[in-house]
């Protein structure tokens, strides 16, 4: 973390950098390395101003907040708002790969994992033996039966290009198919 300071009209003490940087502990918190940080802080007459420009690996947060009382009173609202702006950041970027990560499995292949038949009554997790993923491809019921006697698979997973429905085509023992769509 590097922080720059400037003082328009105002002369910096330590005790005001130390101020400074206990409160952008808790911005710091949100965001990720590498941290640049550049306080400005104005005085003028009754009005103190600080401005505060945080760039951290994901983007720019910047905030600028004015006080009639102290620069202290400035420096913590501008803090203040760093930090709403970088947990709104934060969160804007956990959701977007959660998002990311159910359109994979939603739209791409769905995960899928053999278990053990002897790990069941246990009272412990079952125990997986392999973990592969199923691609979810849309086609028609009879793509779908050529696409599962060609493969090794007992089941075919597709998406049903007519109702835009996953559905699952499988064999059955009489050597005829059985067909599983969601909400019939």
């Amino acid at each position: 973390m590097n922080i720059e300071y400037f003082g328009k009209h105002f002369d910096l003490t330590d005790g005001i950098k130390q101020f400074t940087e206990s409160k952008l502990e808790k911005v710091i918190r949100f965001v990720d390395e590498p941290v640049e940080i550049r306080v400005t802080l104005d005085a003028e007459k009754n009005r103190f101003a600080a401005d505060i420009h945080l760039s951290h690996r994901f983007g720019v947060l910047q905030a600028n907040e004015e006080s009639l009382q102290t620069i202290n009173e400035a420096i913590q609202a501008a803090a203040e708002k760093l930090e709403k702006q970088a947990r709104r950041s934060r969160k804007k970027f956990i959701d977007r790969r959660r998002r990311a990560d159910r359109v994979v499995q939603e739209d791409g292949r769905w995960p899928v994992e053999v278990l053990a038949k002897d790990s069941f009554g246990t009272g412990v997790a079952p125990r997986v033996i392999e973990s592969t993923h199923l691609p979810i491809k849309p086609m028609t019921l009879d793509e779908a039966a050529i696409a599962l006697e060609t493969s090794k698979s007992e089941l075919w997973v597709f998406r049903d290009a007519g109702t835009d429905e996953v559905s699952v085509l499988y064999k059955r023992k009489d050597e005829n198919y059985g067909l599983i769509v969601p909400g019939r």
